[in-house]
């Protein structure tokens, strides 16, 4: 089959591997027909490659057809239509049954002390083989594949694989209190889509925080407010507190994570592991990383005294500086994690299966070929011609 694979540093090319086969009684293989491009997918791109081997399949949000389900395979057959979690969560463990799917007990990755494993990311998360490939080993068949009624468009679906359980996990998180506010730092597909959550579940005032016009635009057409970070500039603070009635939004959504733009220090640290061997990259990485924590402070800064935030994008330091004072002082509540996906596809469901209230079939900026991948990759990361949000087609 074909896949996309990761070479080294913004090194990744569609190569023909082995096909997936079954391997646990309960396994399936899925033939994949859409598979998203991520922002977290951008990190491995940059950022994670010590924890990388050349070849590793990369992707994390597919969905298809059952092809092959193994003998203890009872709750699906060949032909159905699935979304694909990237959580390789069990179902079953203890916390799965806290509906915290991410810290599955049954895939922990012991050998990193780190949570549940994750399709396609990294040694950190199990080095399990990713989803932008034409077929997809998936185990836990009876469990971790959600069932999707056939008819719409795969757009309709695909994104309960992340995006929304992301976002709506992130809003949730951000416990915005009815007609409350809330500013979303960051308007890739994570902060886009939870604008849109947090406004269909009632949030009052709704700010969109970016720098990308395109972005902006996007935000502004859903009615949301948006700010712009180069207008702006230093007077982000006060014109958040304008709108929110002089104190600061209740919540604060942090989609940006890792890559933000900001501190010379951190990304100098980060771009020095690309030149290190990969044993010593690695284990810098897990005992003194850094990060670039522009969007964090901001957060910190302009949520109300007595409010939260969110962290919904992807932070990897090991030695990261908090403001603990400040975030004492104004007594702050702050939330975050892997986005537990089958814990919230109940709450979805709904919202794409009557209507489309949250605009999903016409959120992807562009569909390629499995094939466009590479370039795809790189247009994402140079946020060129206005892509948000990429689907591939294997």
């Amino acid at each position: 089959m074909r896949a996309l694979t990761w070479h080294g540093r913004r090194d990744v090319r569609v190569d023909t591997v082995p096909d997936p086969t079954i391997q646990d009684s309960d396994d399936i293989v899925v033939k994949v027909t859409t598979t998203g491009l991520c922002g977290s997918d951008l990190h491995l791109y940059e950022v994670l490659g010590p924890f990388l081997d050349p070849g590793d399949i990369l992707g994390h949000e597919p969905m298809g057809i059952v092809e092959e389900v193994g003998p203890d395979v009872t709750a699906l057959k060949p032909g159905d239509r699935v979304v694909i979690p990237f959580n390789v969560s069990c179902g079953t463990c203890f916390m799965c049954a806290q509906g915290l799917h991410s810290q599955c007990e049954t895939t922990q990755v012991h050998e990193h002390g780190t949570g549940a494993s994750l399709f396609g990311y990294t040694k950190l998360y199990g080095q399990v083989p990713g989803g932008q490939a034409q077929y997809l080993r998936v185990p836990f068949g009876n469990t971790l594949p959600i069932r999707v009624p056939e008819g719409p468009s795969d757009e309709r679906f695909v994104y309960l694989s992340d995006v929304l359980p992301t976002a709506w996990q992130a809003v949730e998180y951000a416990a915005i209190p009815p007609g409350g506010s809330v500013a979303v730092l960051g308007l890739g597909p994570i902060g886009d889509m939870s604008a849109r959550i947090a406004a269909h579940r009632g949030a009052g005032t709704v700010i969109g925080i970016d720098l990308v016009p395109e972005r902006l635009e996007r935000a502004r057409r859903r009615g949301l407010h948006t700010l712009d970070l180069t207008e702006c500039g230093d007077g982000l603070t006060d014109a958040v507190r304008e709108l929110t009635g002089g104190r600061g939004p209740d919540a604060v959504i942090d989609a940006v994570g890792m890559e933000a733009h900001g501190s010379r220090v951190a990304a100098a640290a980060q771009g020095m592991t690309s030149f290190l061997p990969d044993a010593l990259a690695s284990a810098m990485m897990k005992r003194a990383g850094i990060d670039r924590l522009s969007a964090l402070y901001t957060a910190i800064d302009l949520v109300r005294r007595g409010g939260t935030i969110s962290i919904s994008g992807v932070y990897g330091g090991a030695a990261d500086p908090m403001p603990l004072l400040t975030m004492f002082d104004k007594q702050l509540q702050v939330r975050m994690g892997q986005a537990n996906v089958r814990r919230w596809v109940d709450d979805i469901m709904p919202l794409l299966t009557d209507g489309d209230p949250l605009g999903v079939e016409d959120f992807a900026t562009h569909r390629v070929t499995l094939e466009q991948a590479p370039d795809a990759y790189e247009m994402f990361q140079k946020k060129r011609d206005g892509a948000v949000k990429v689907l591939f087609t294997p």
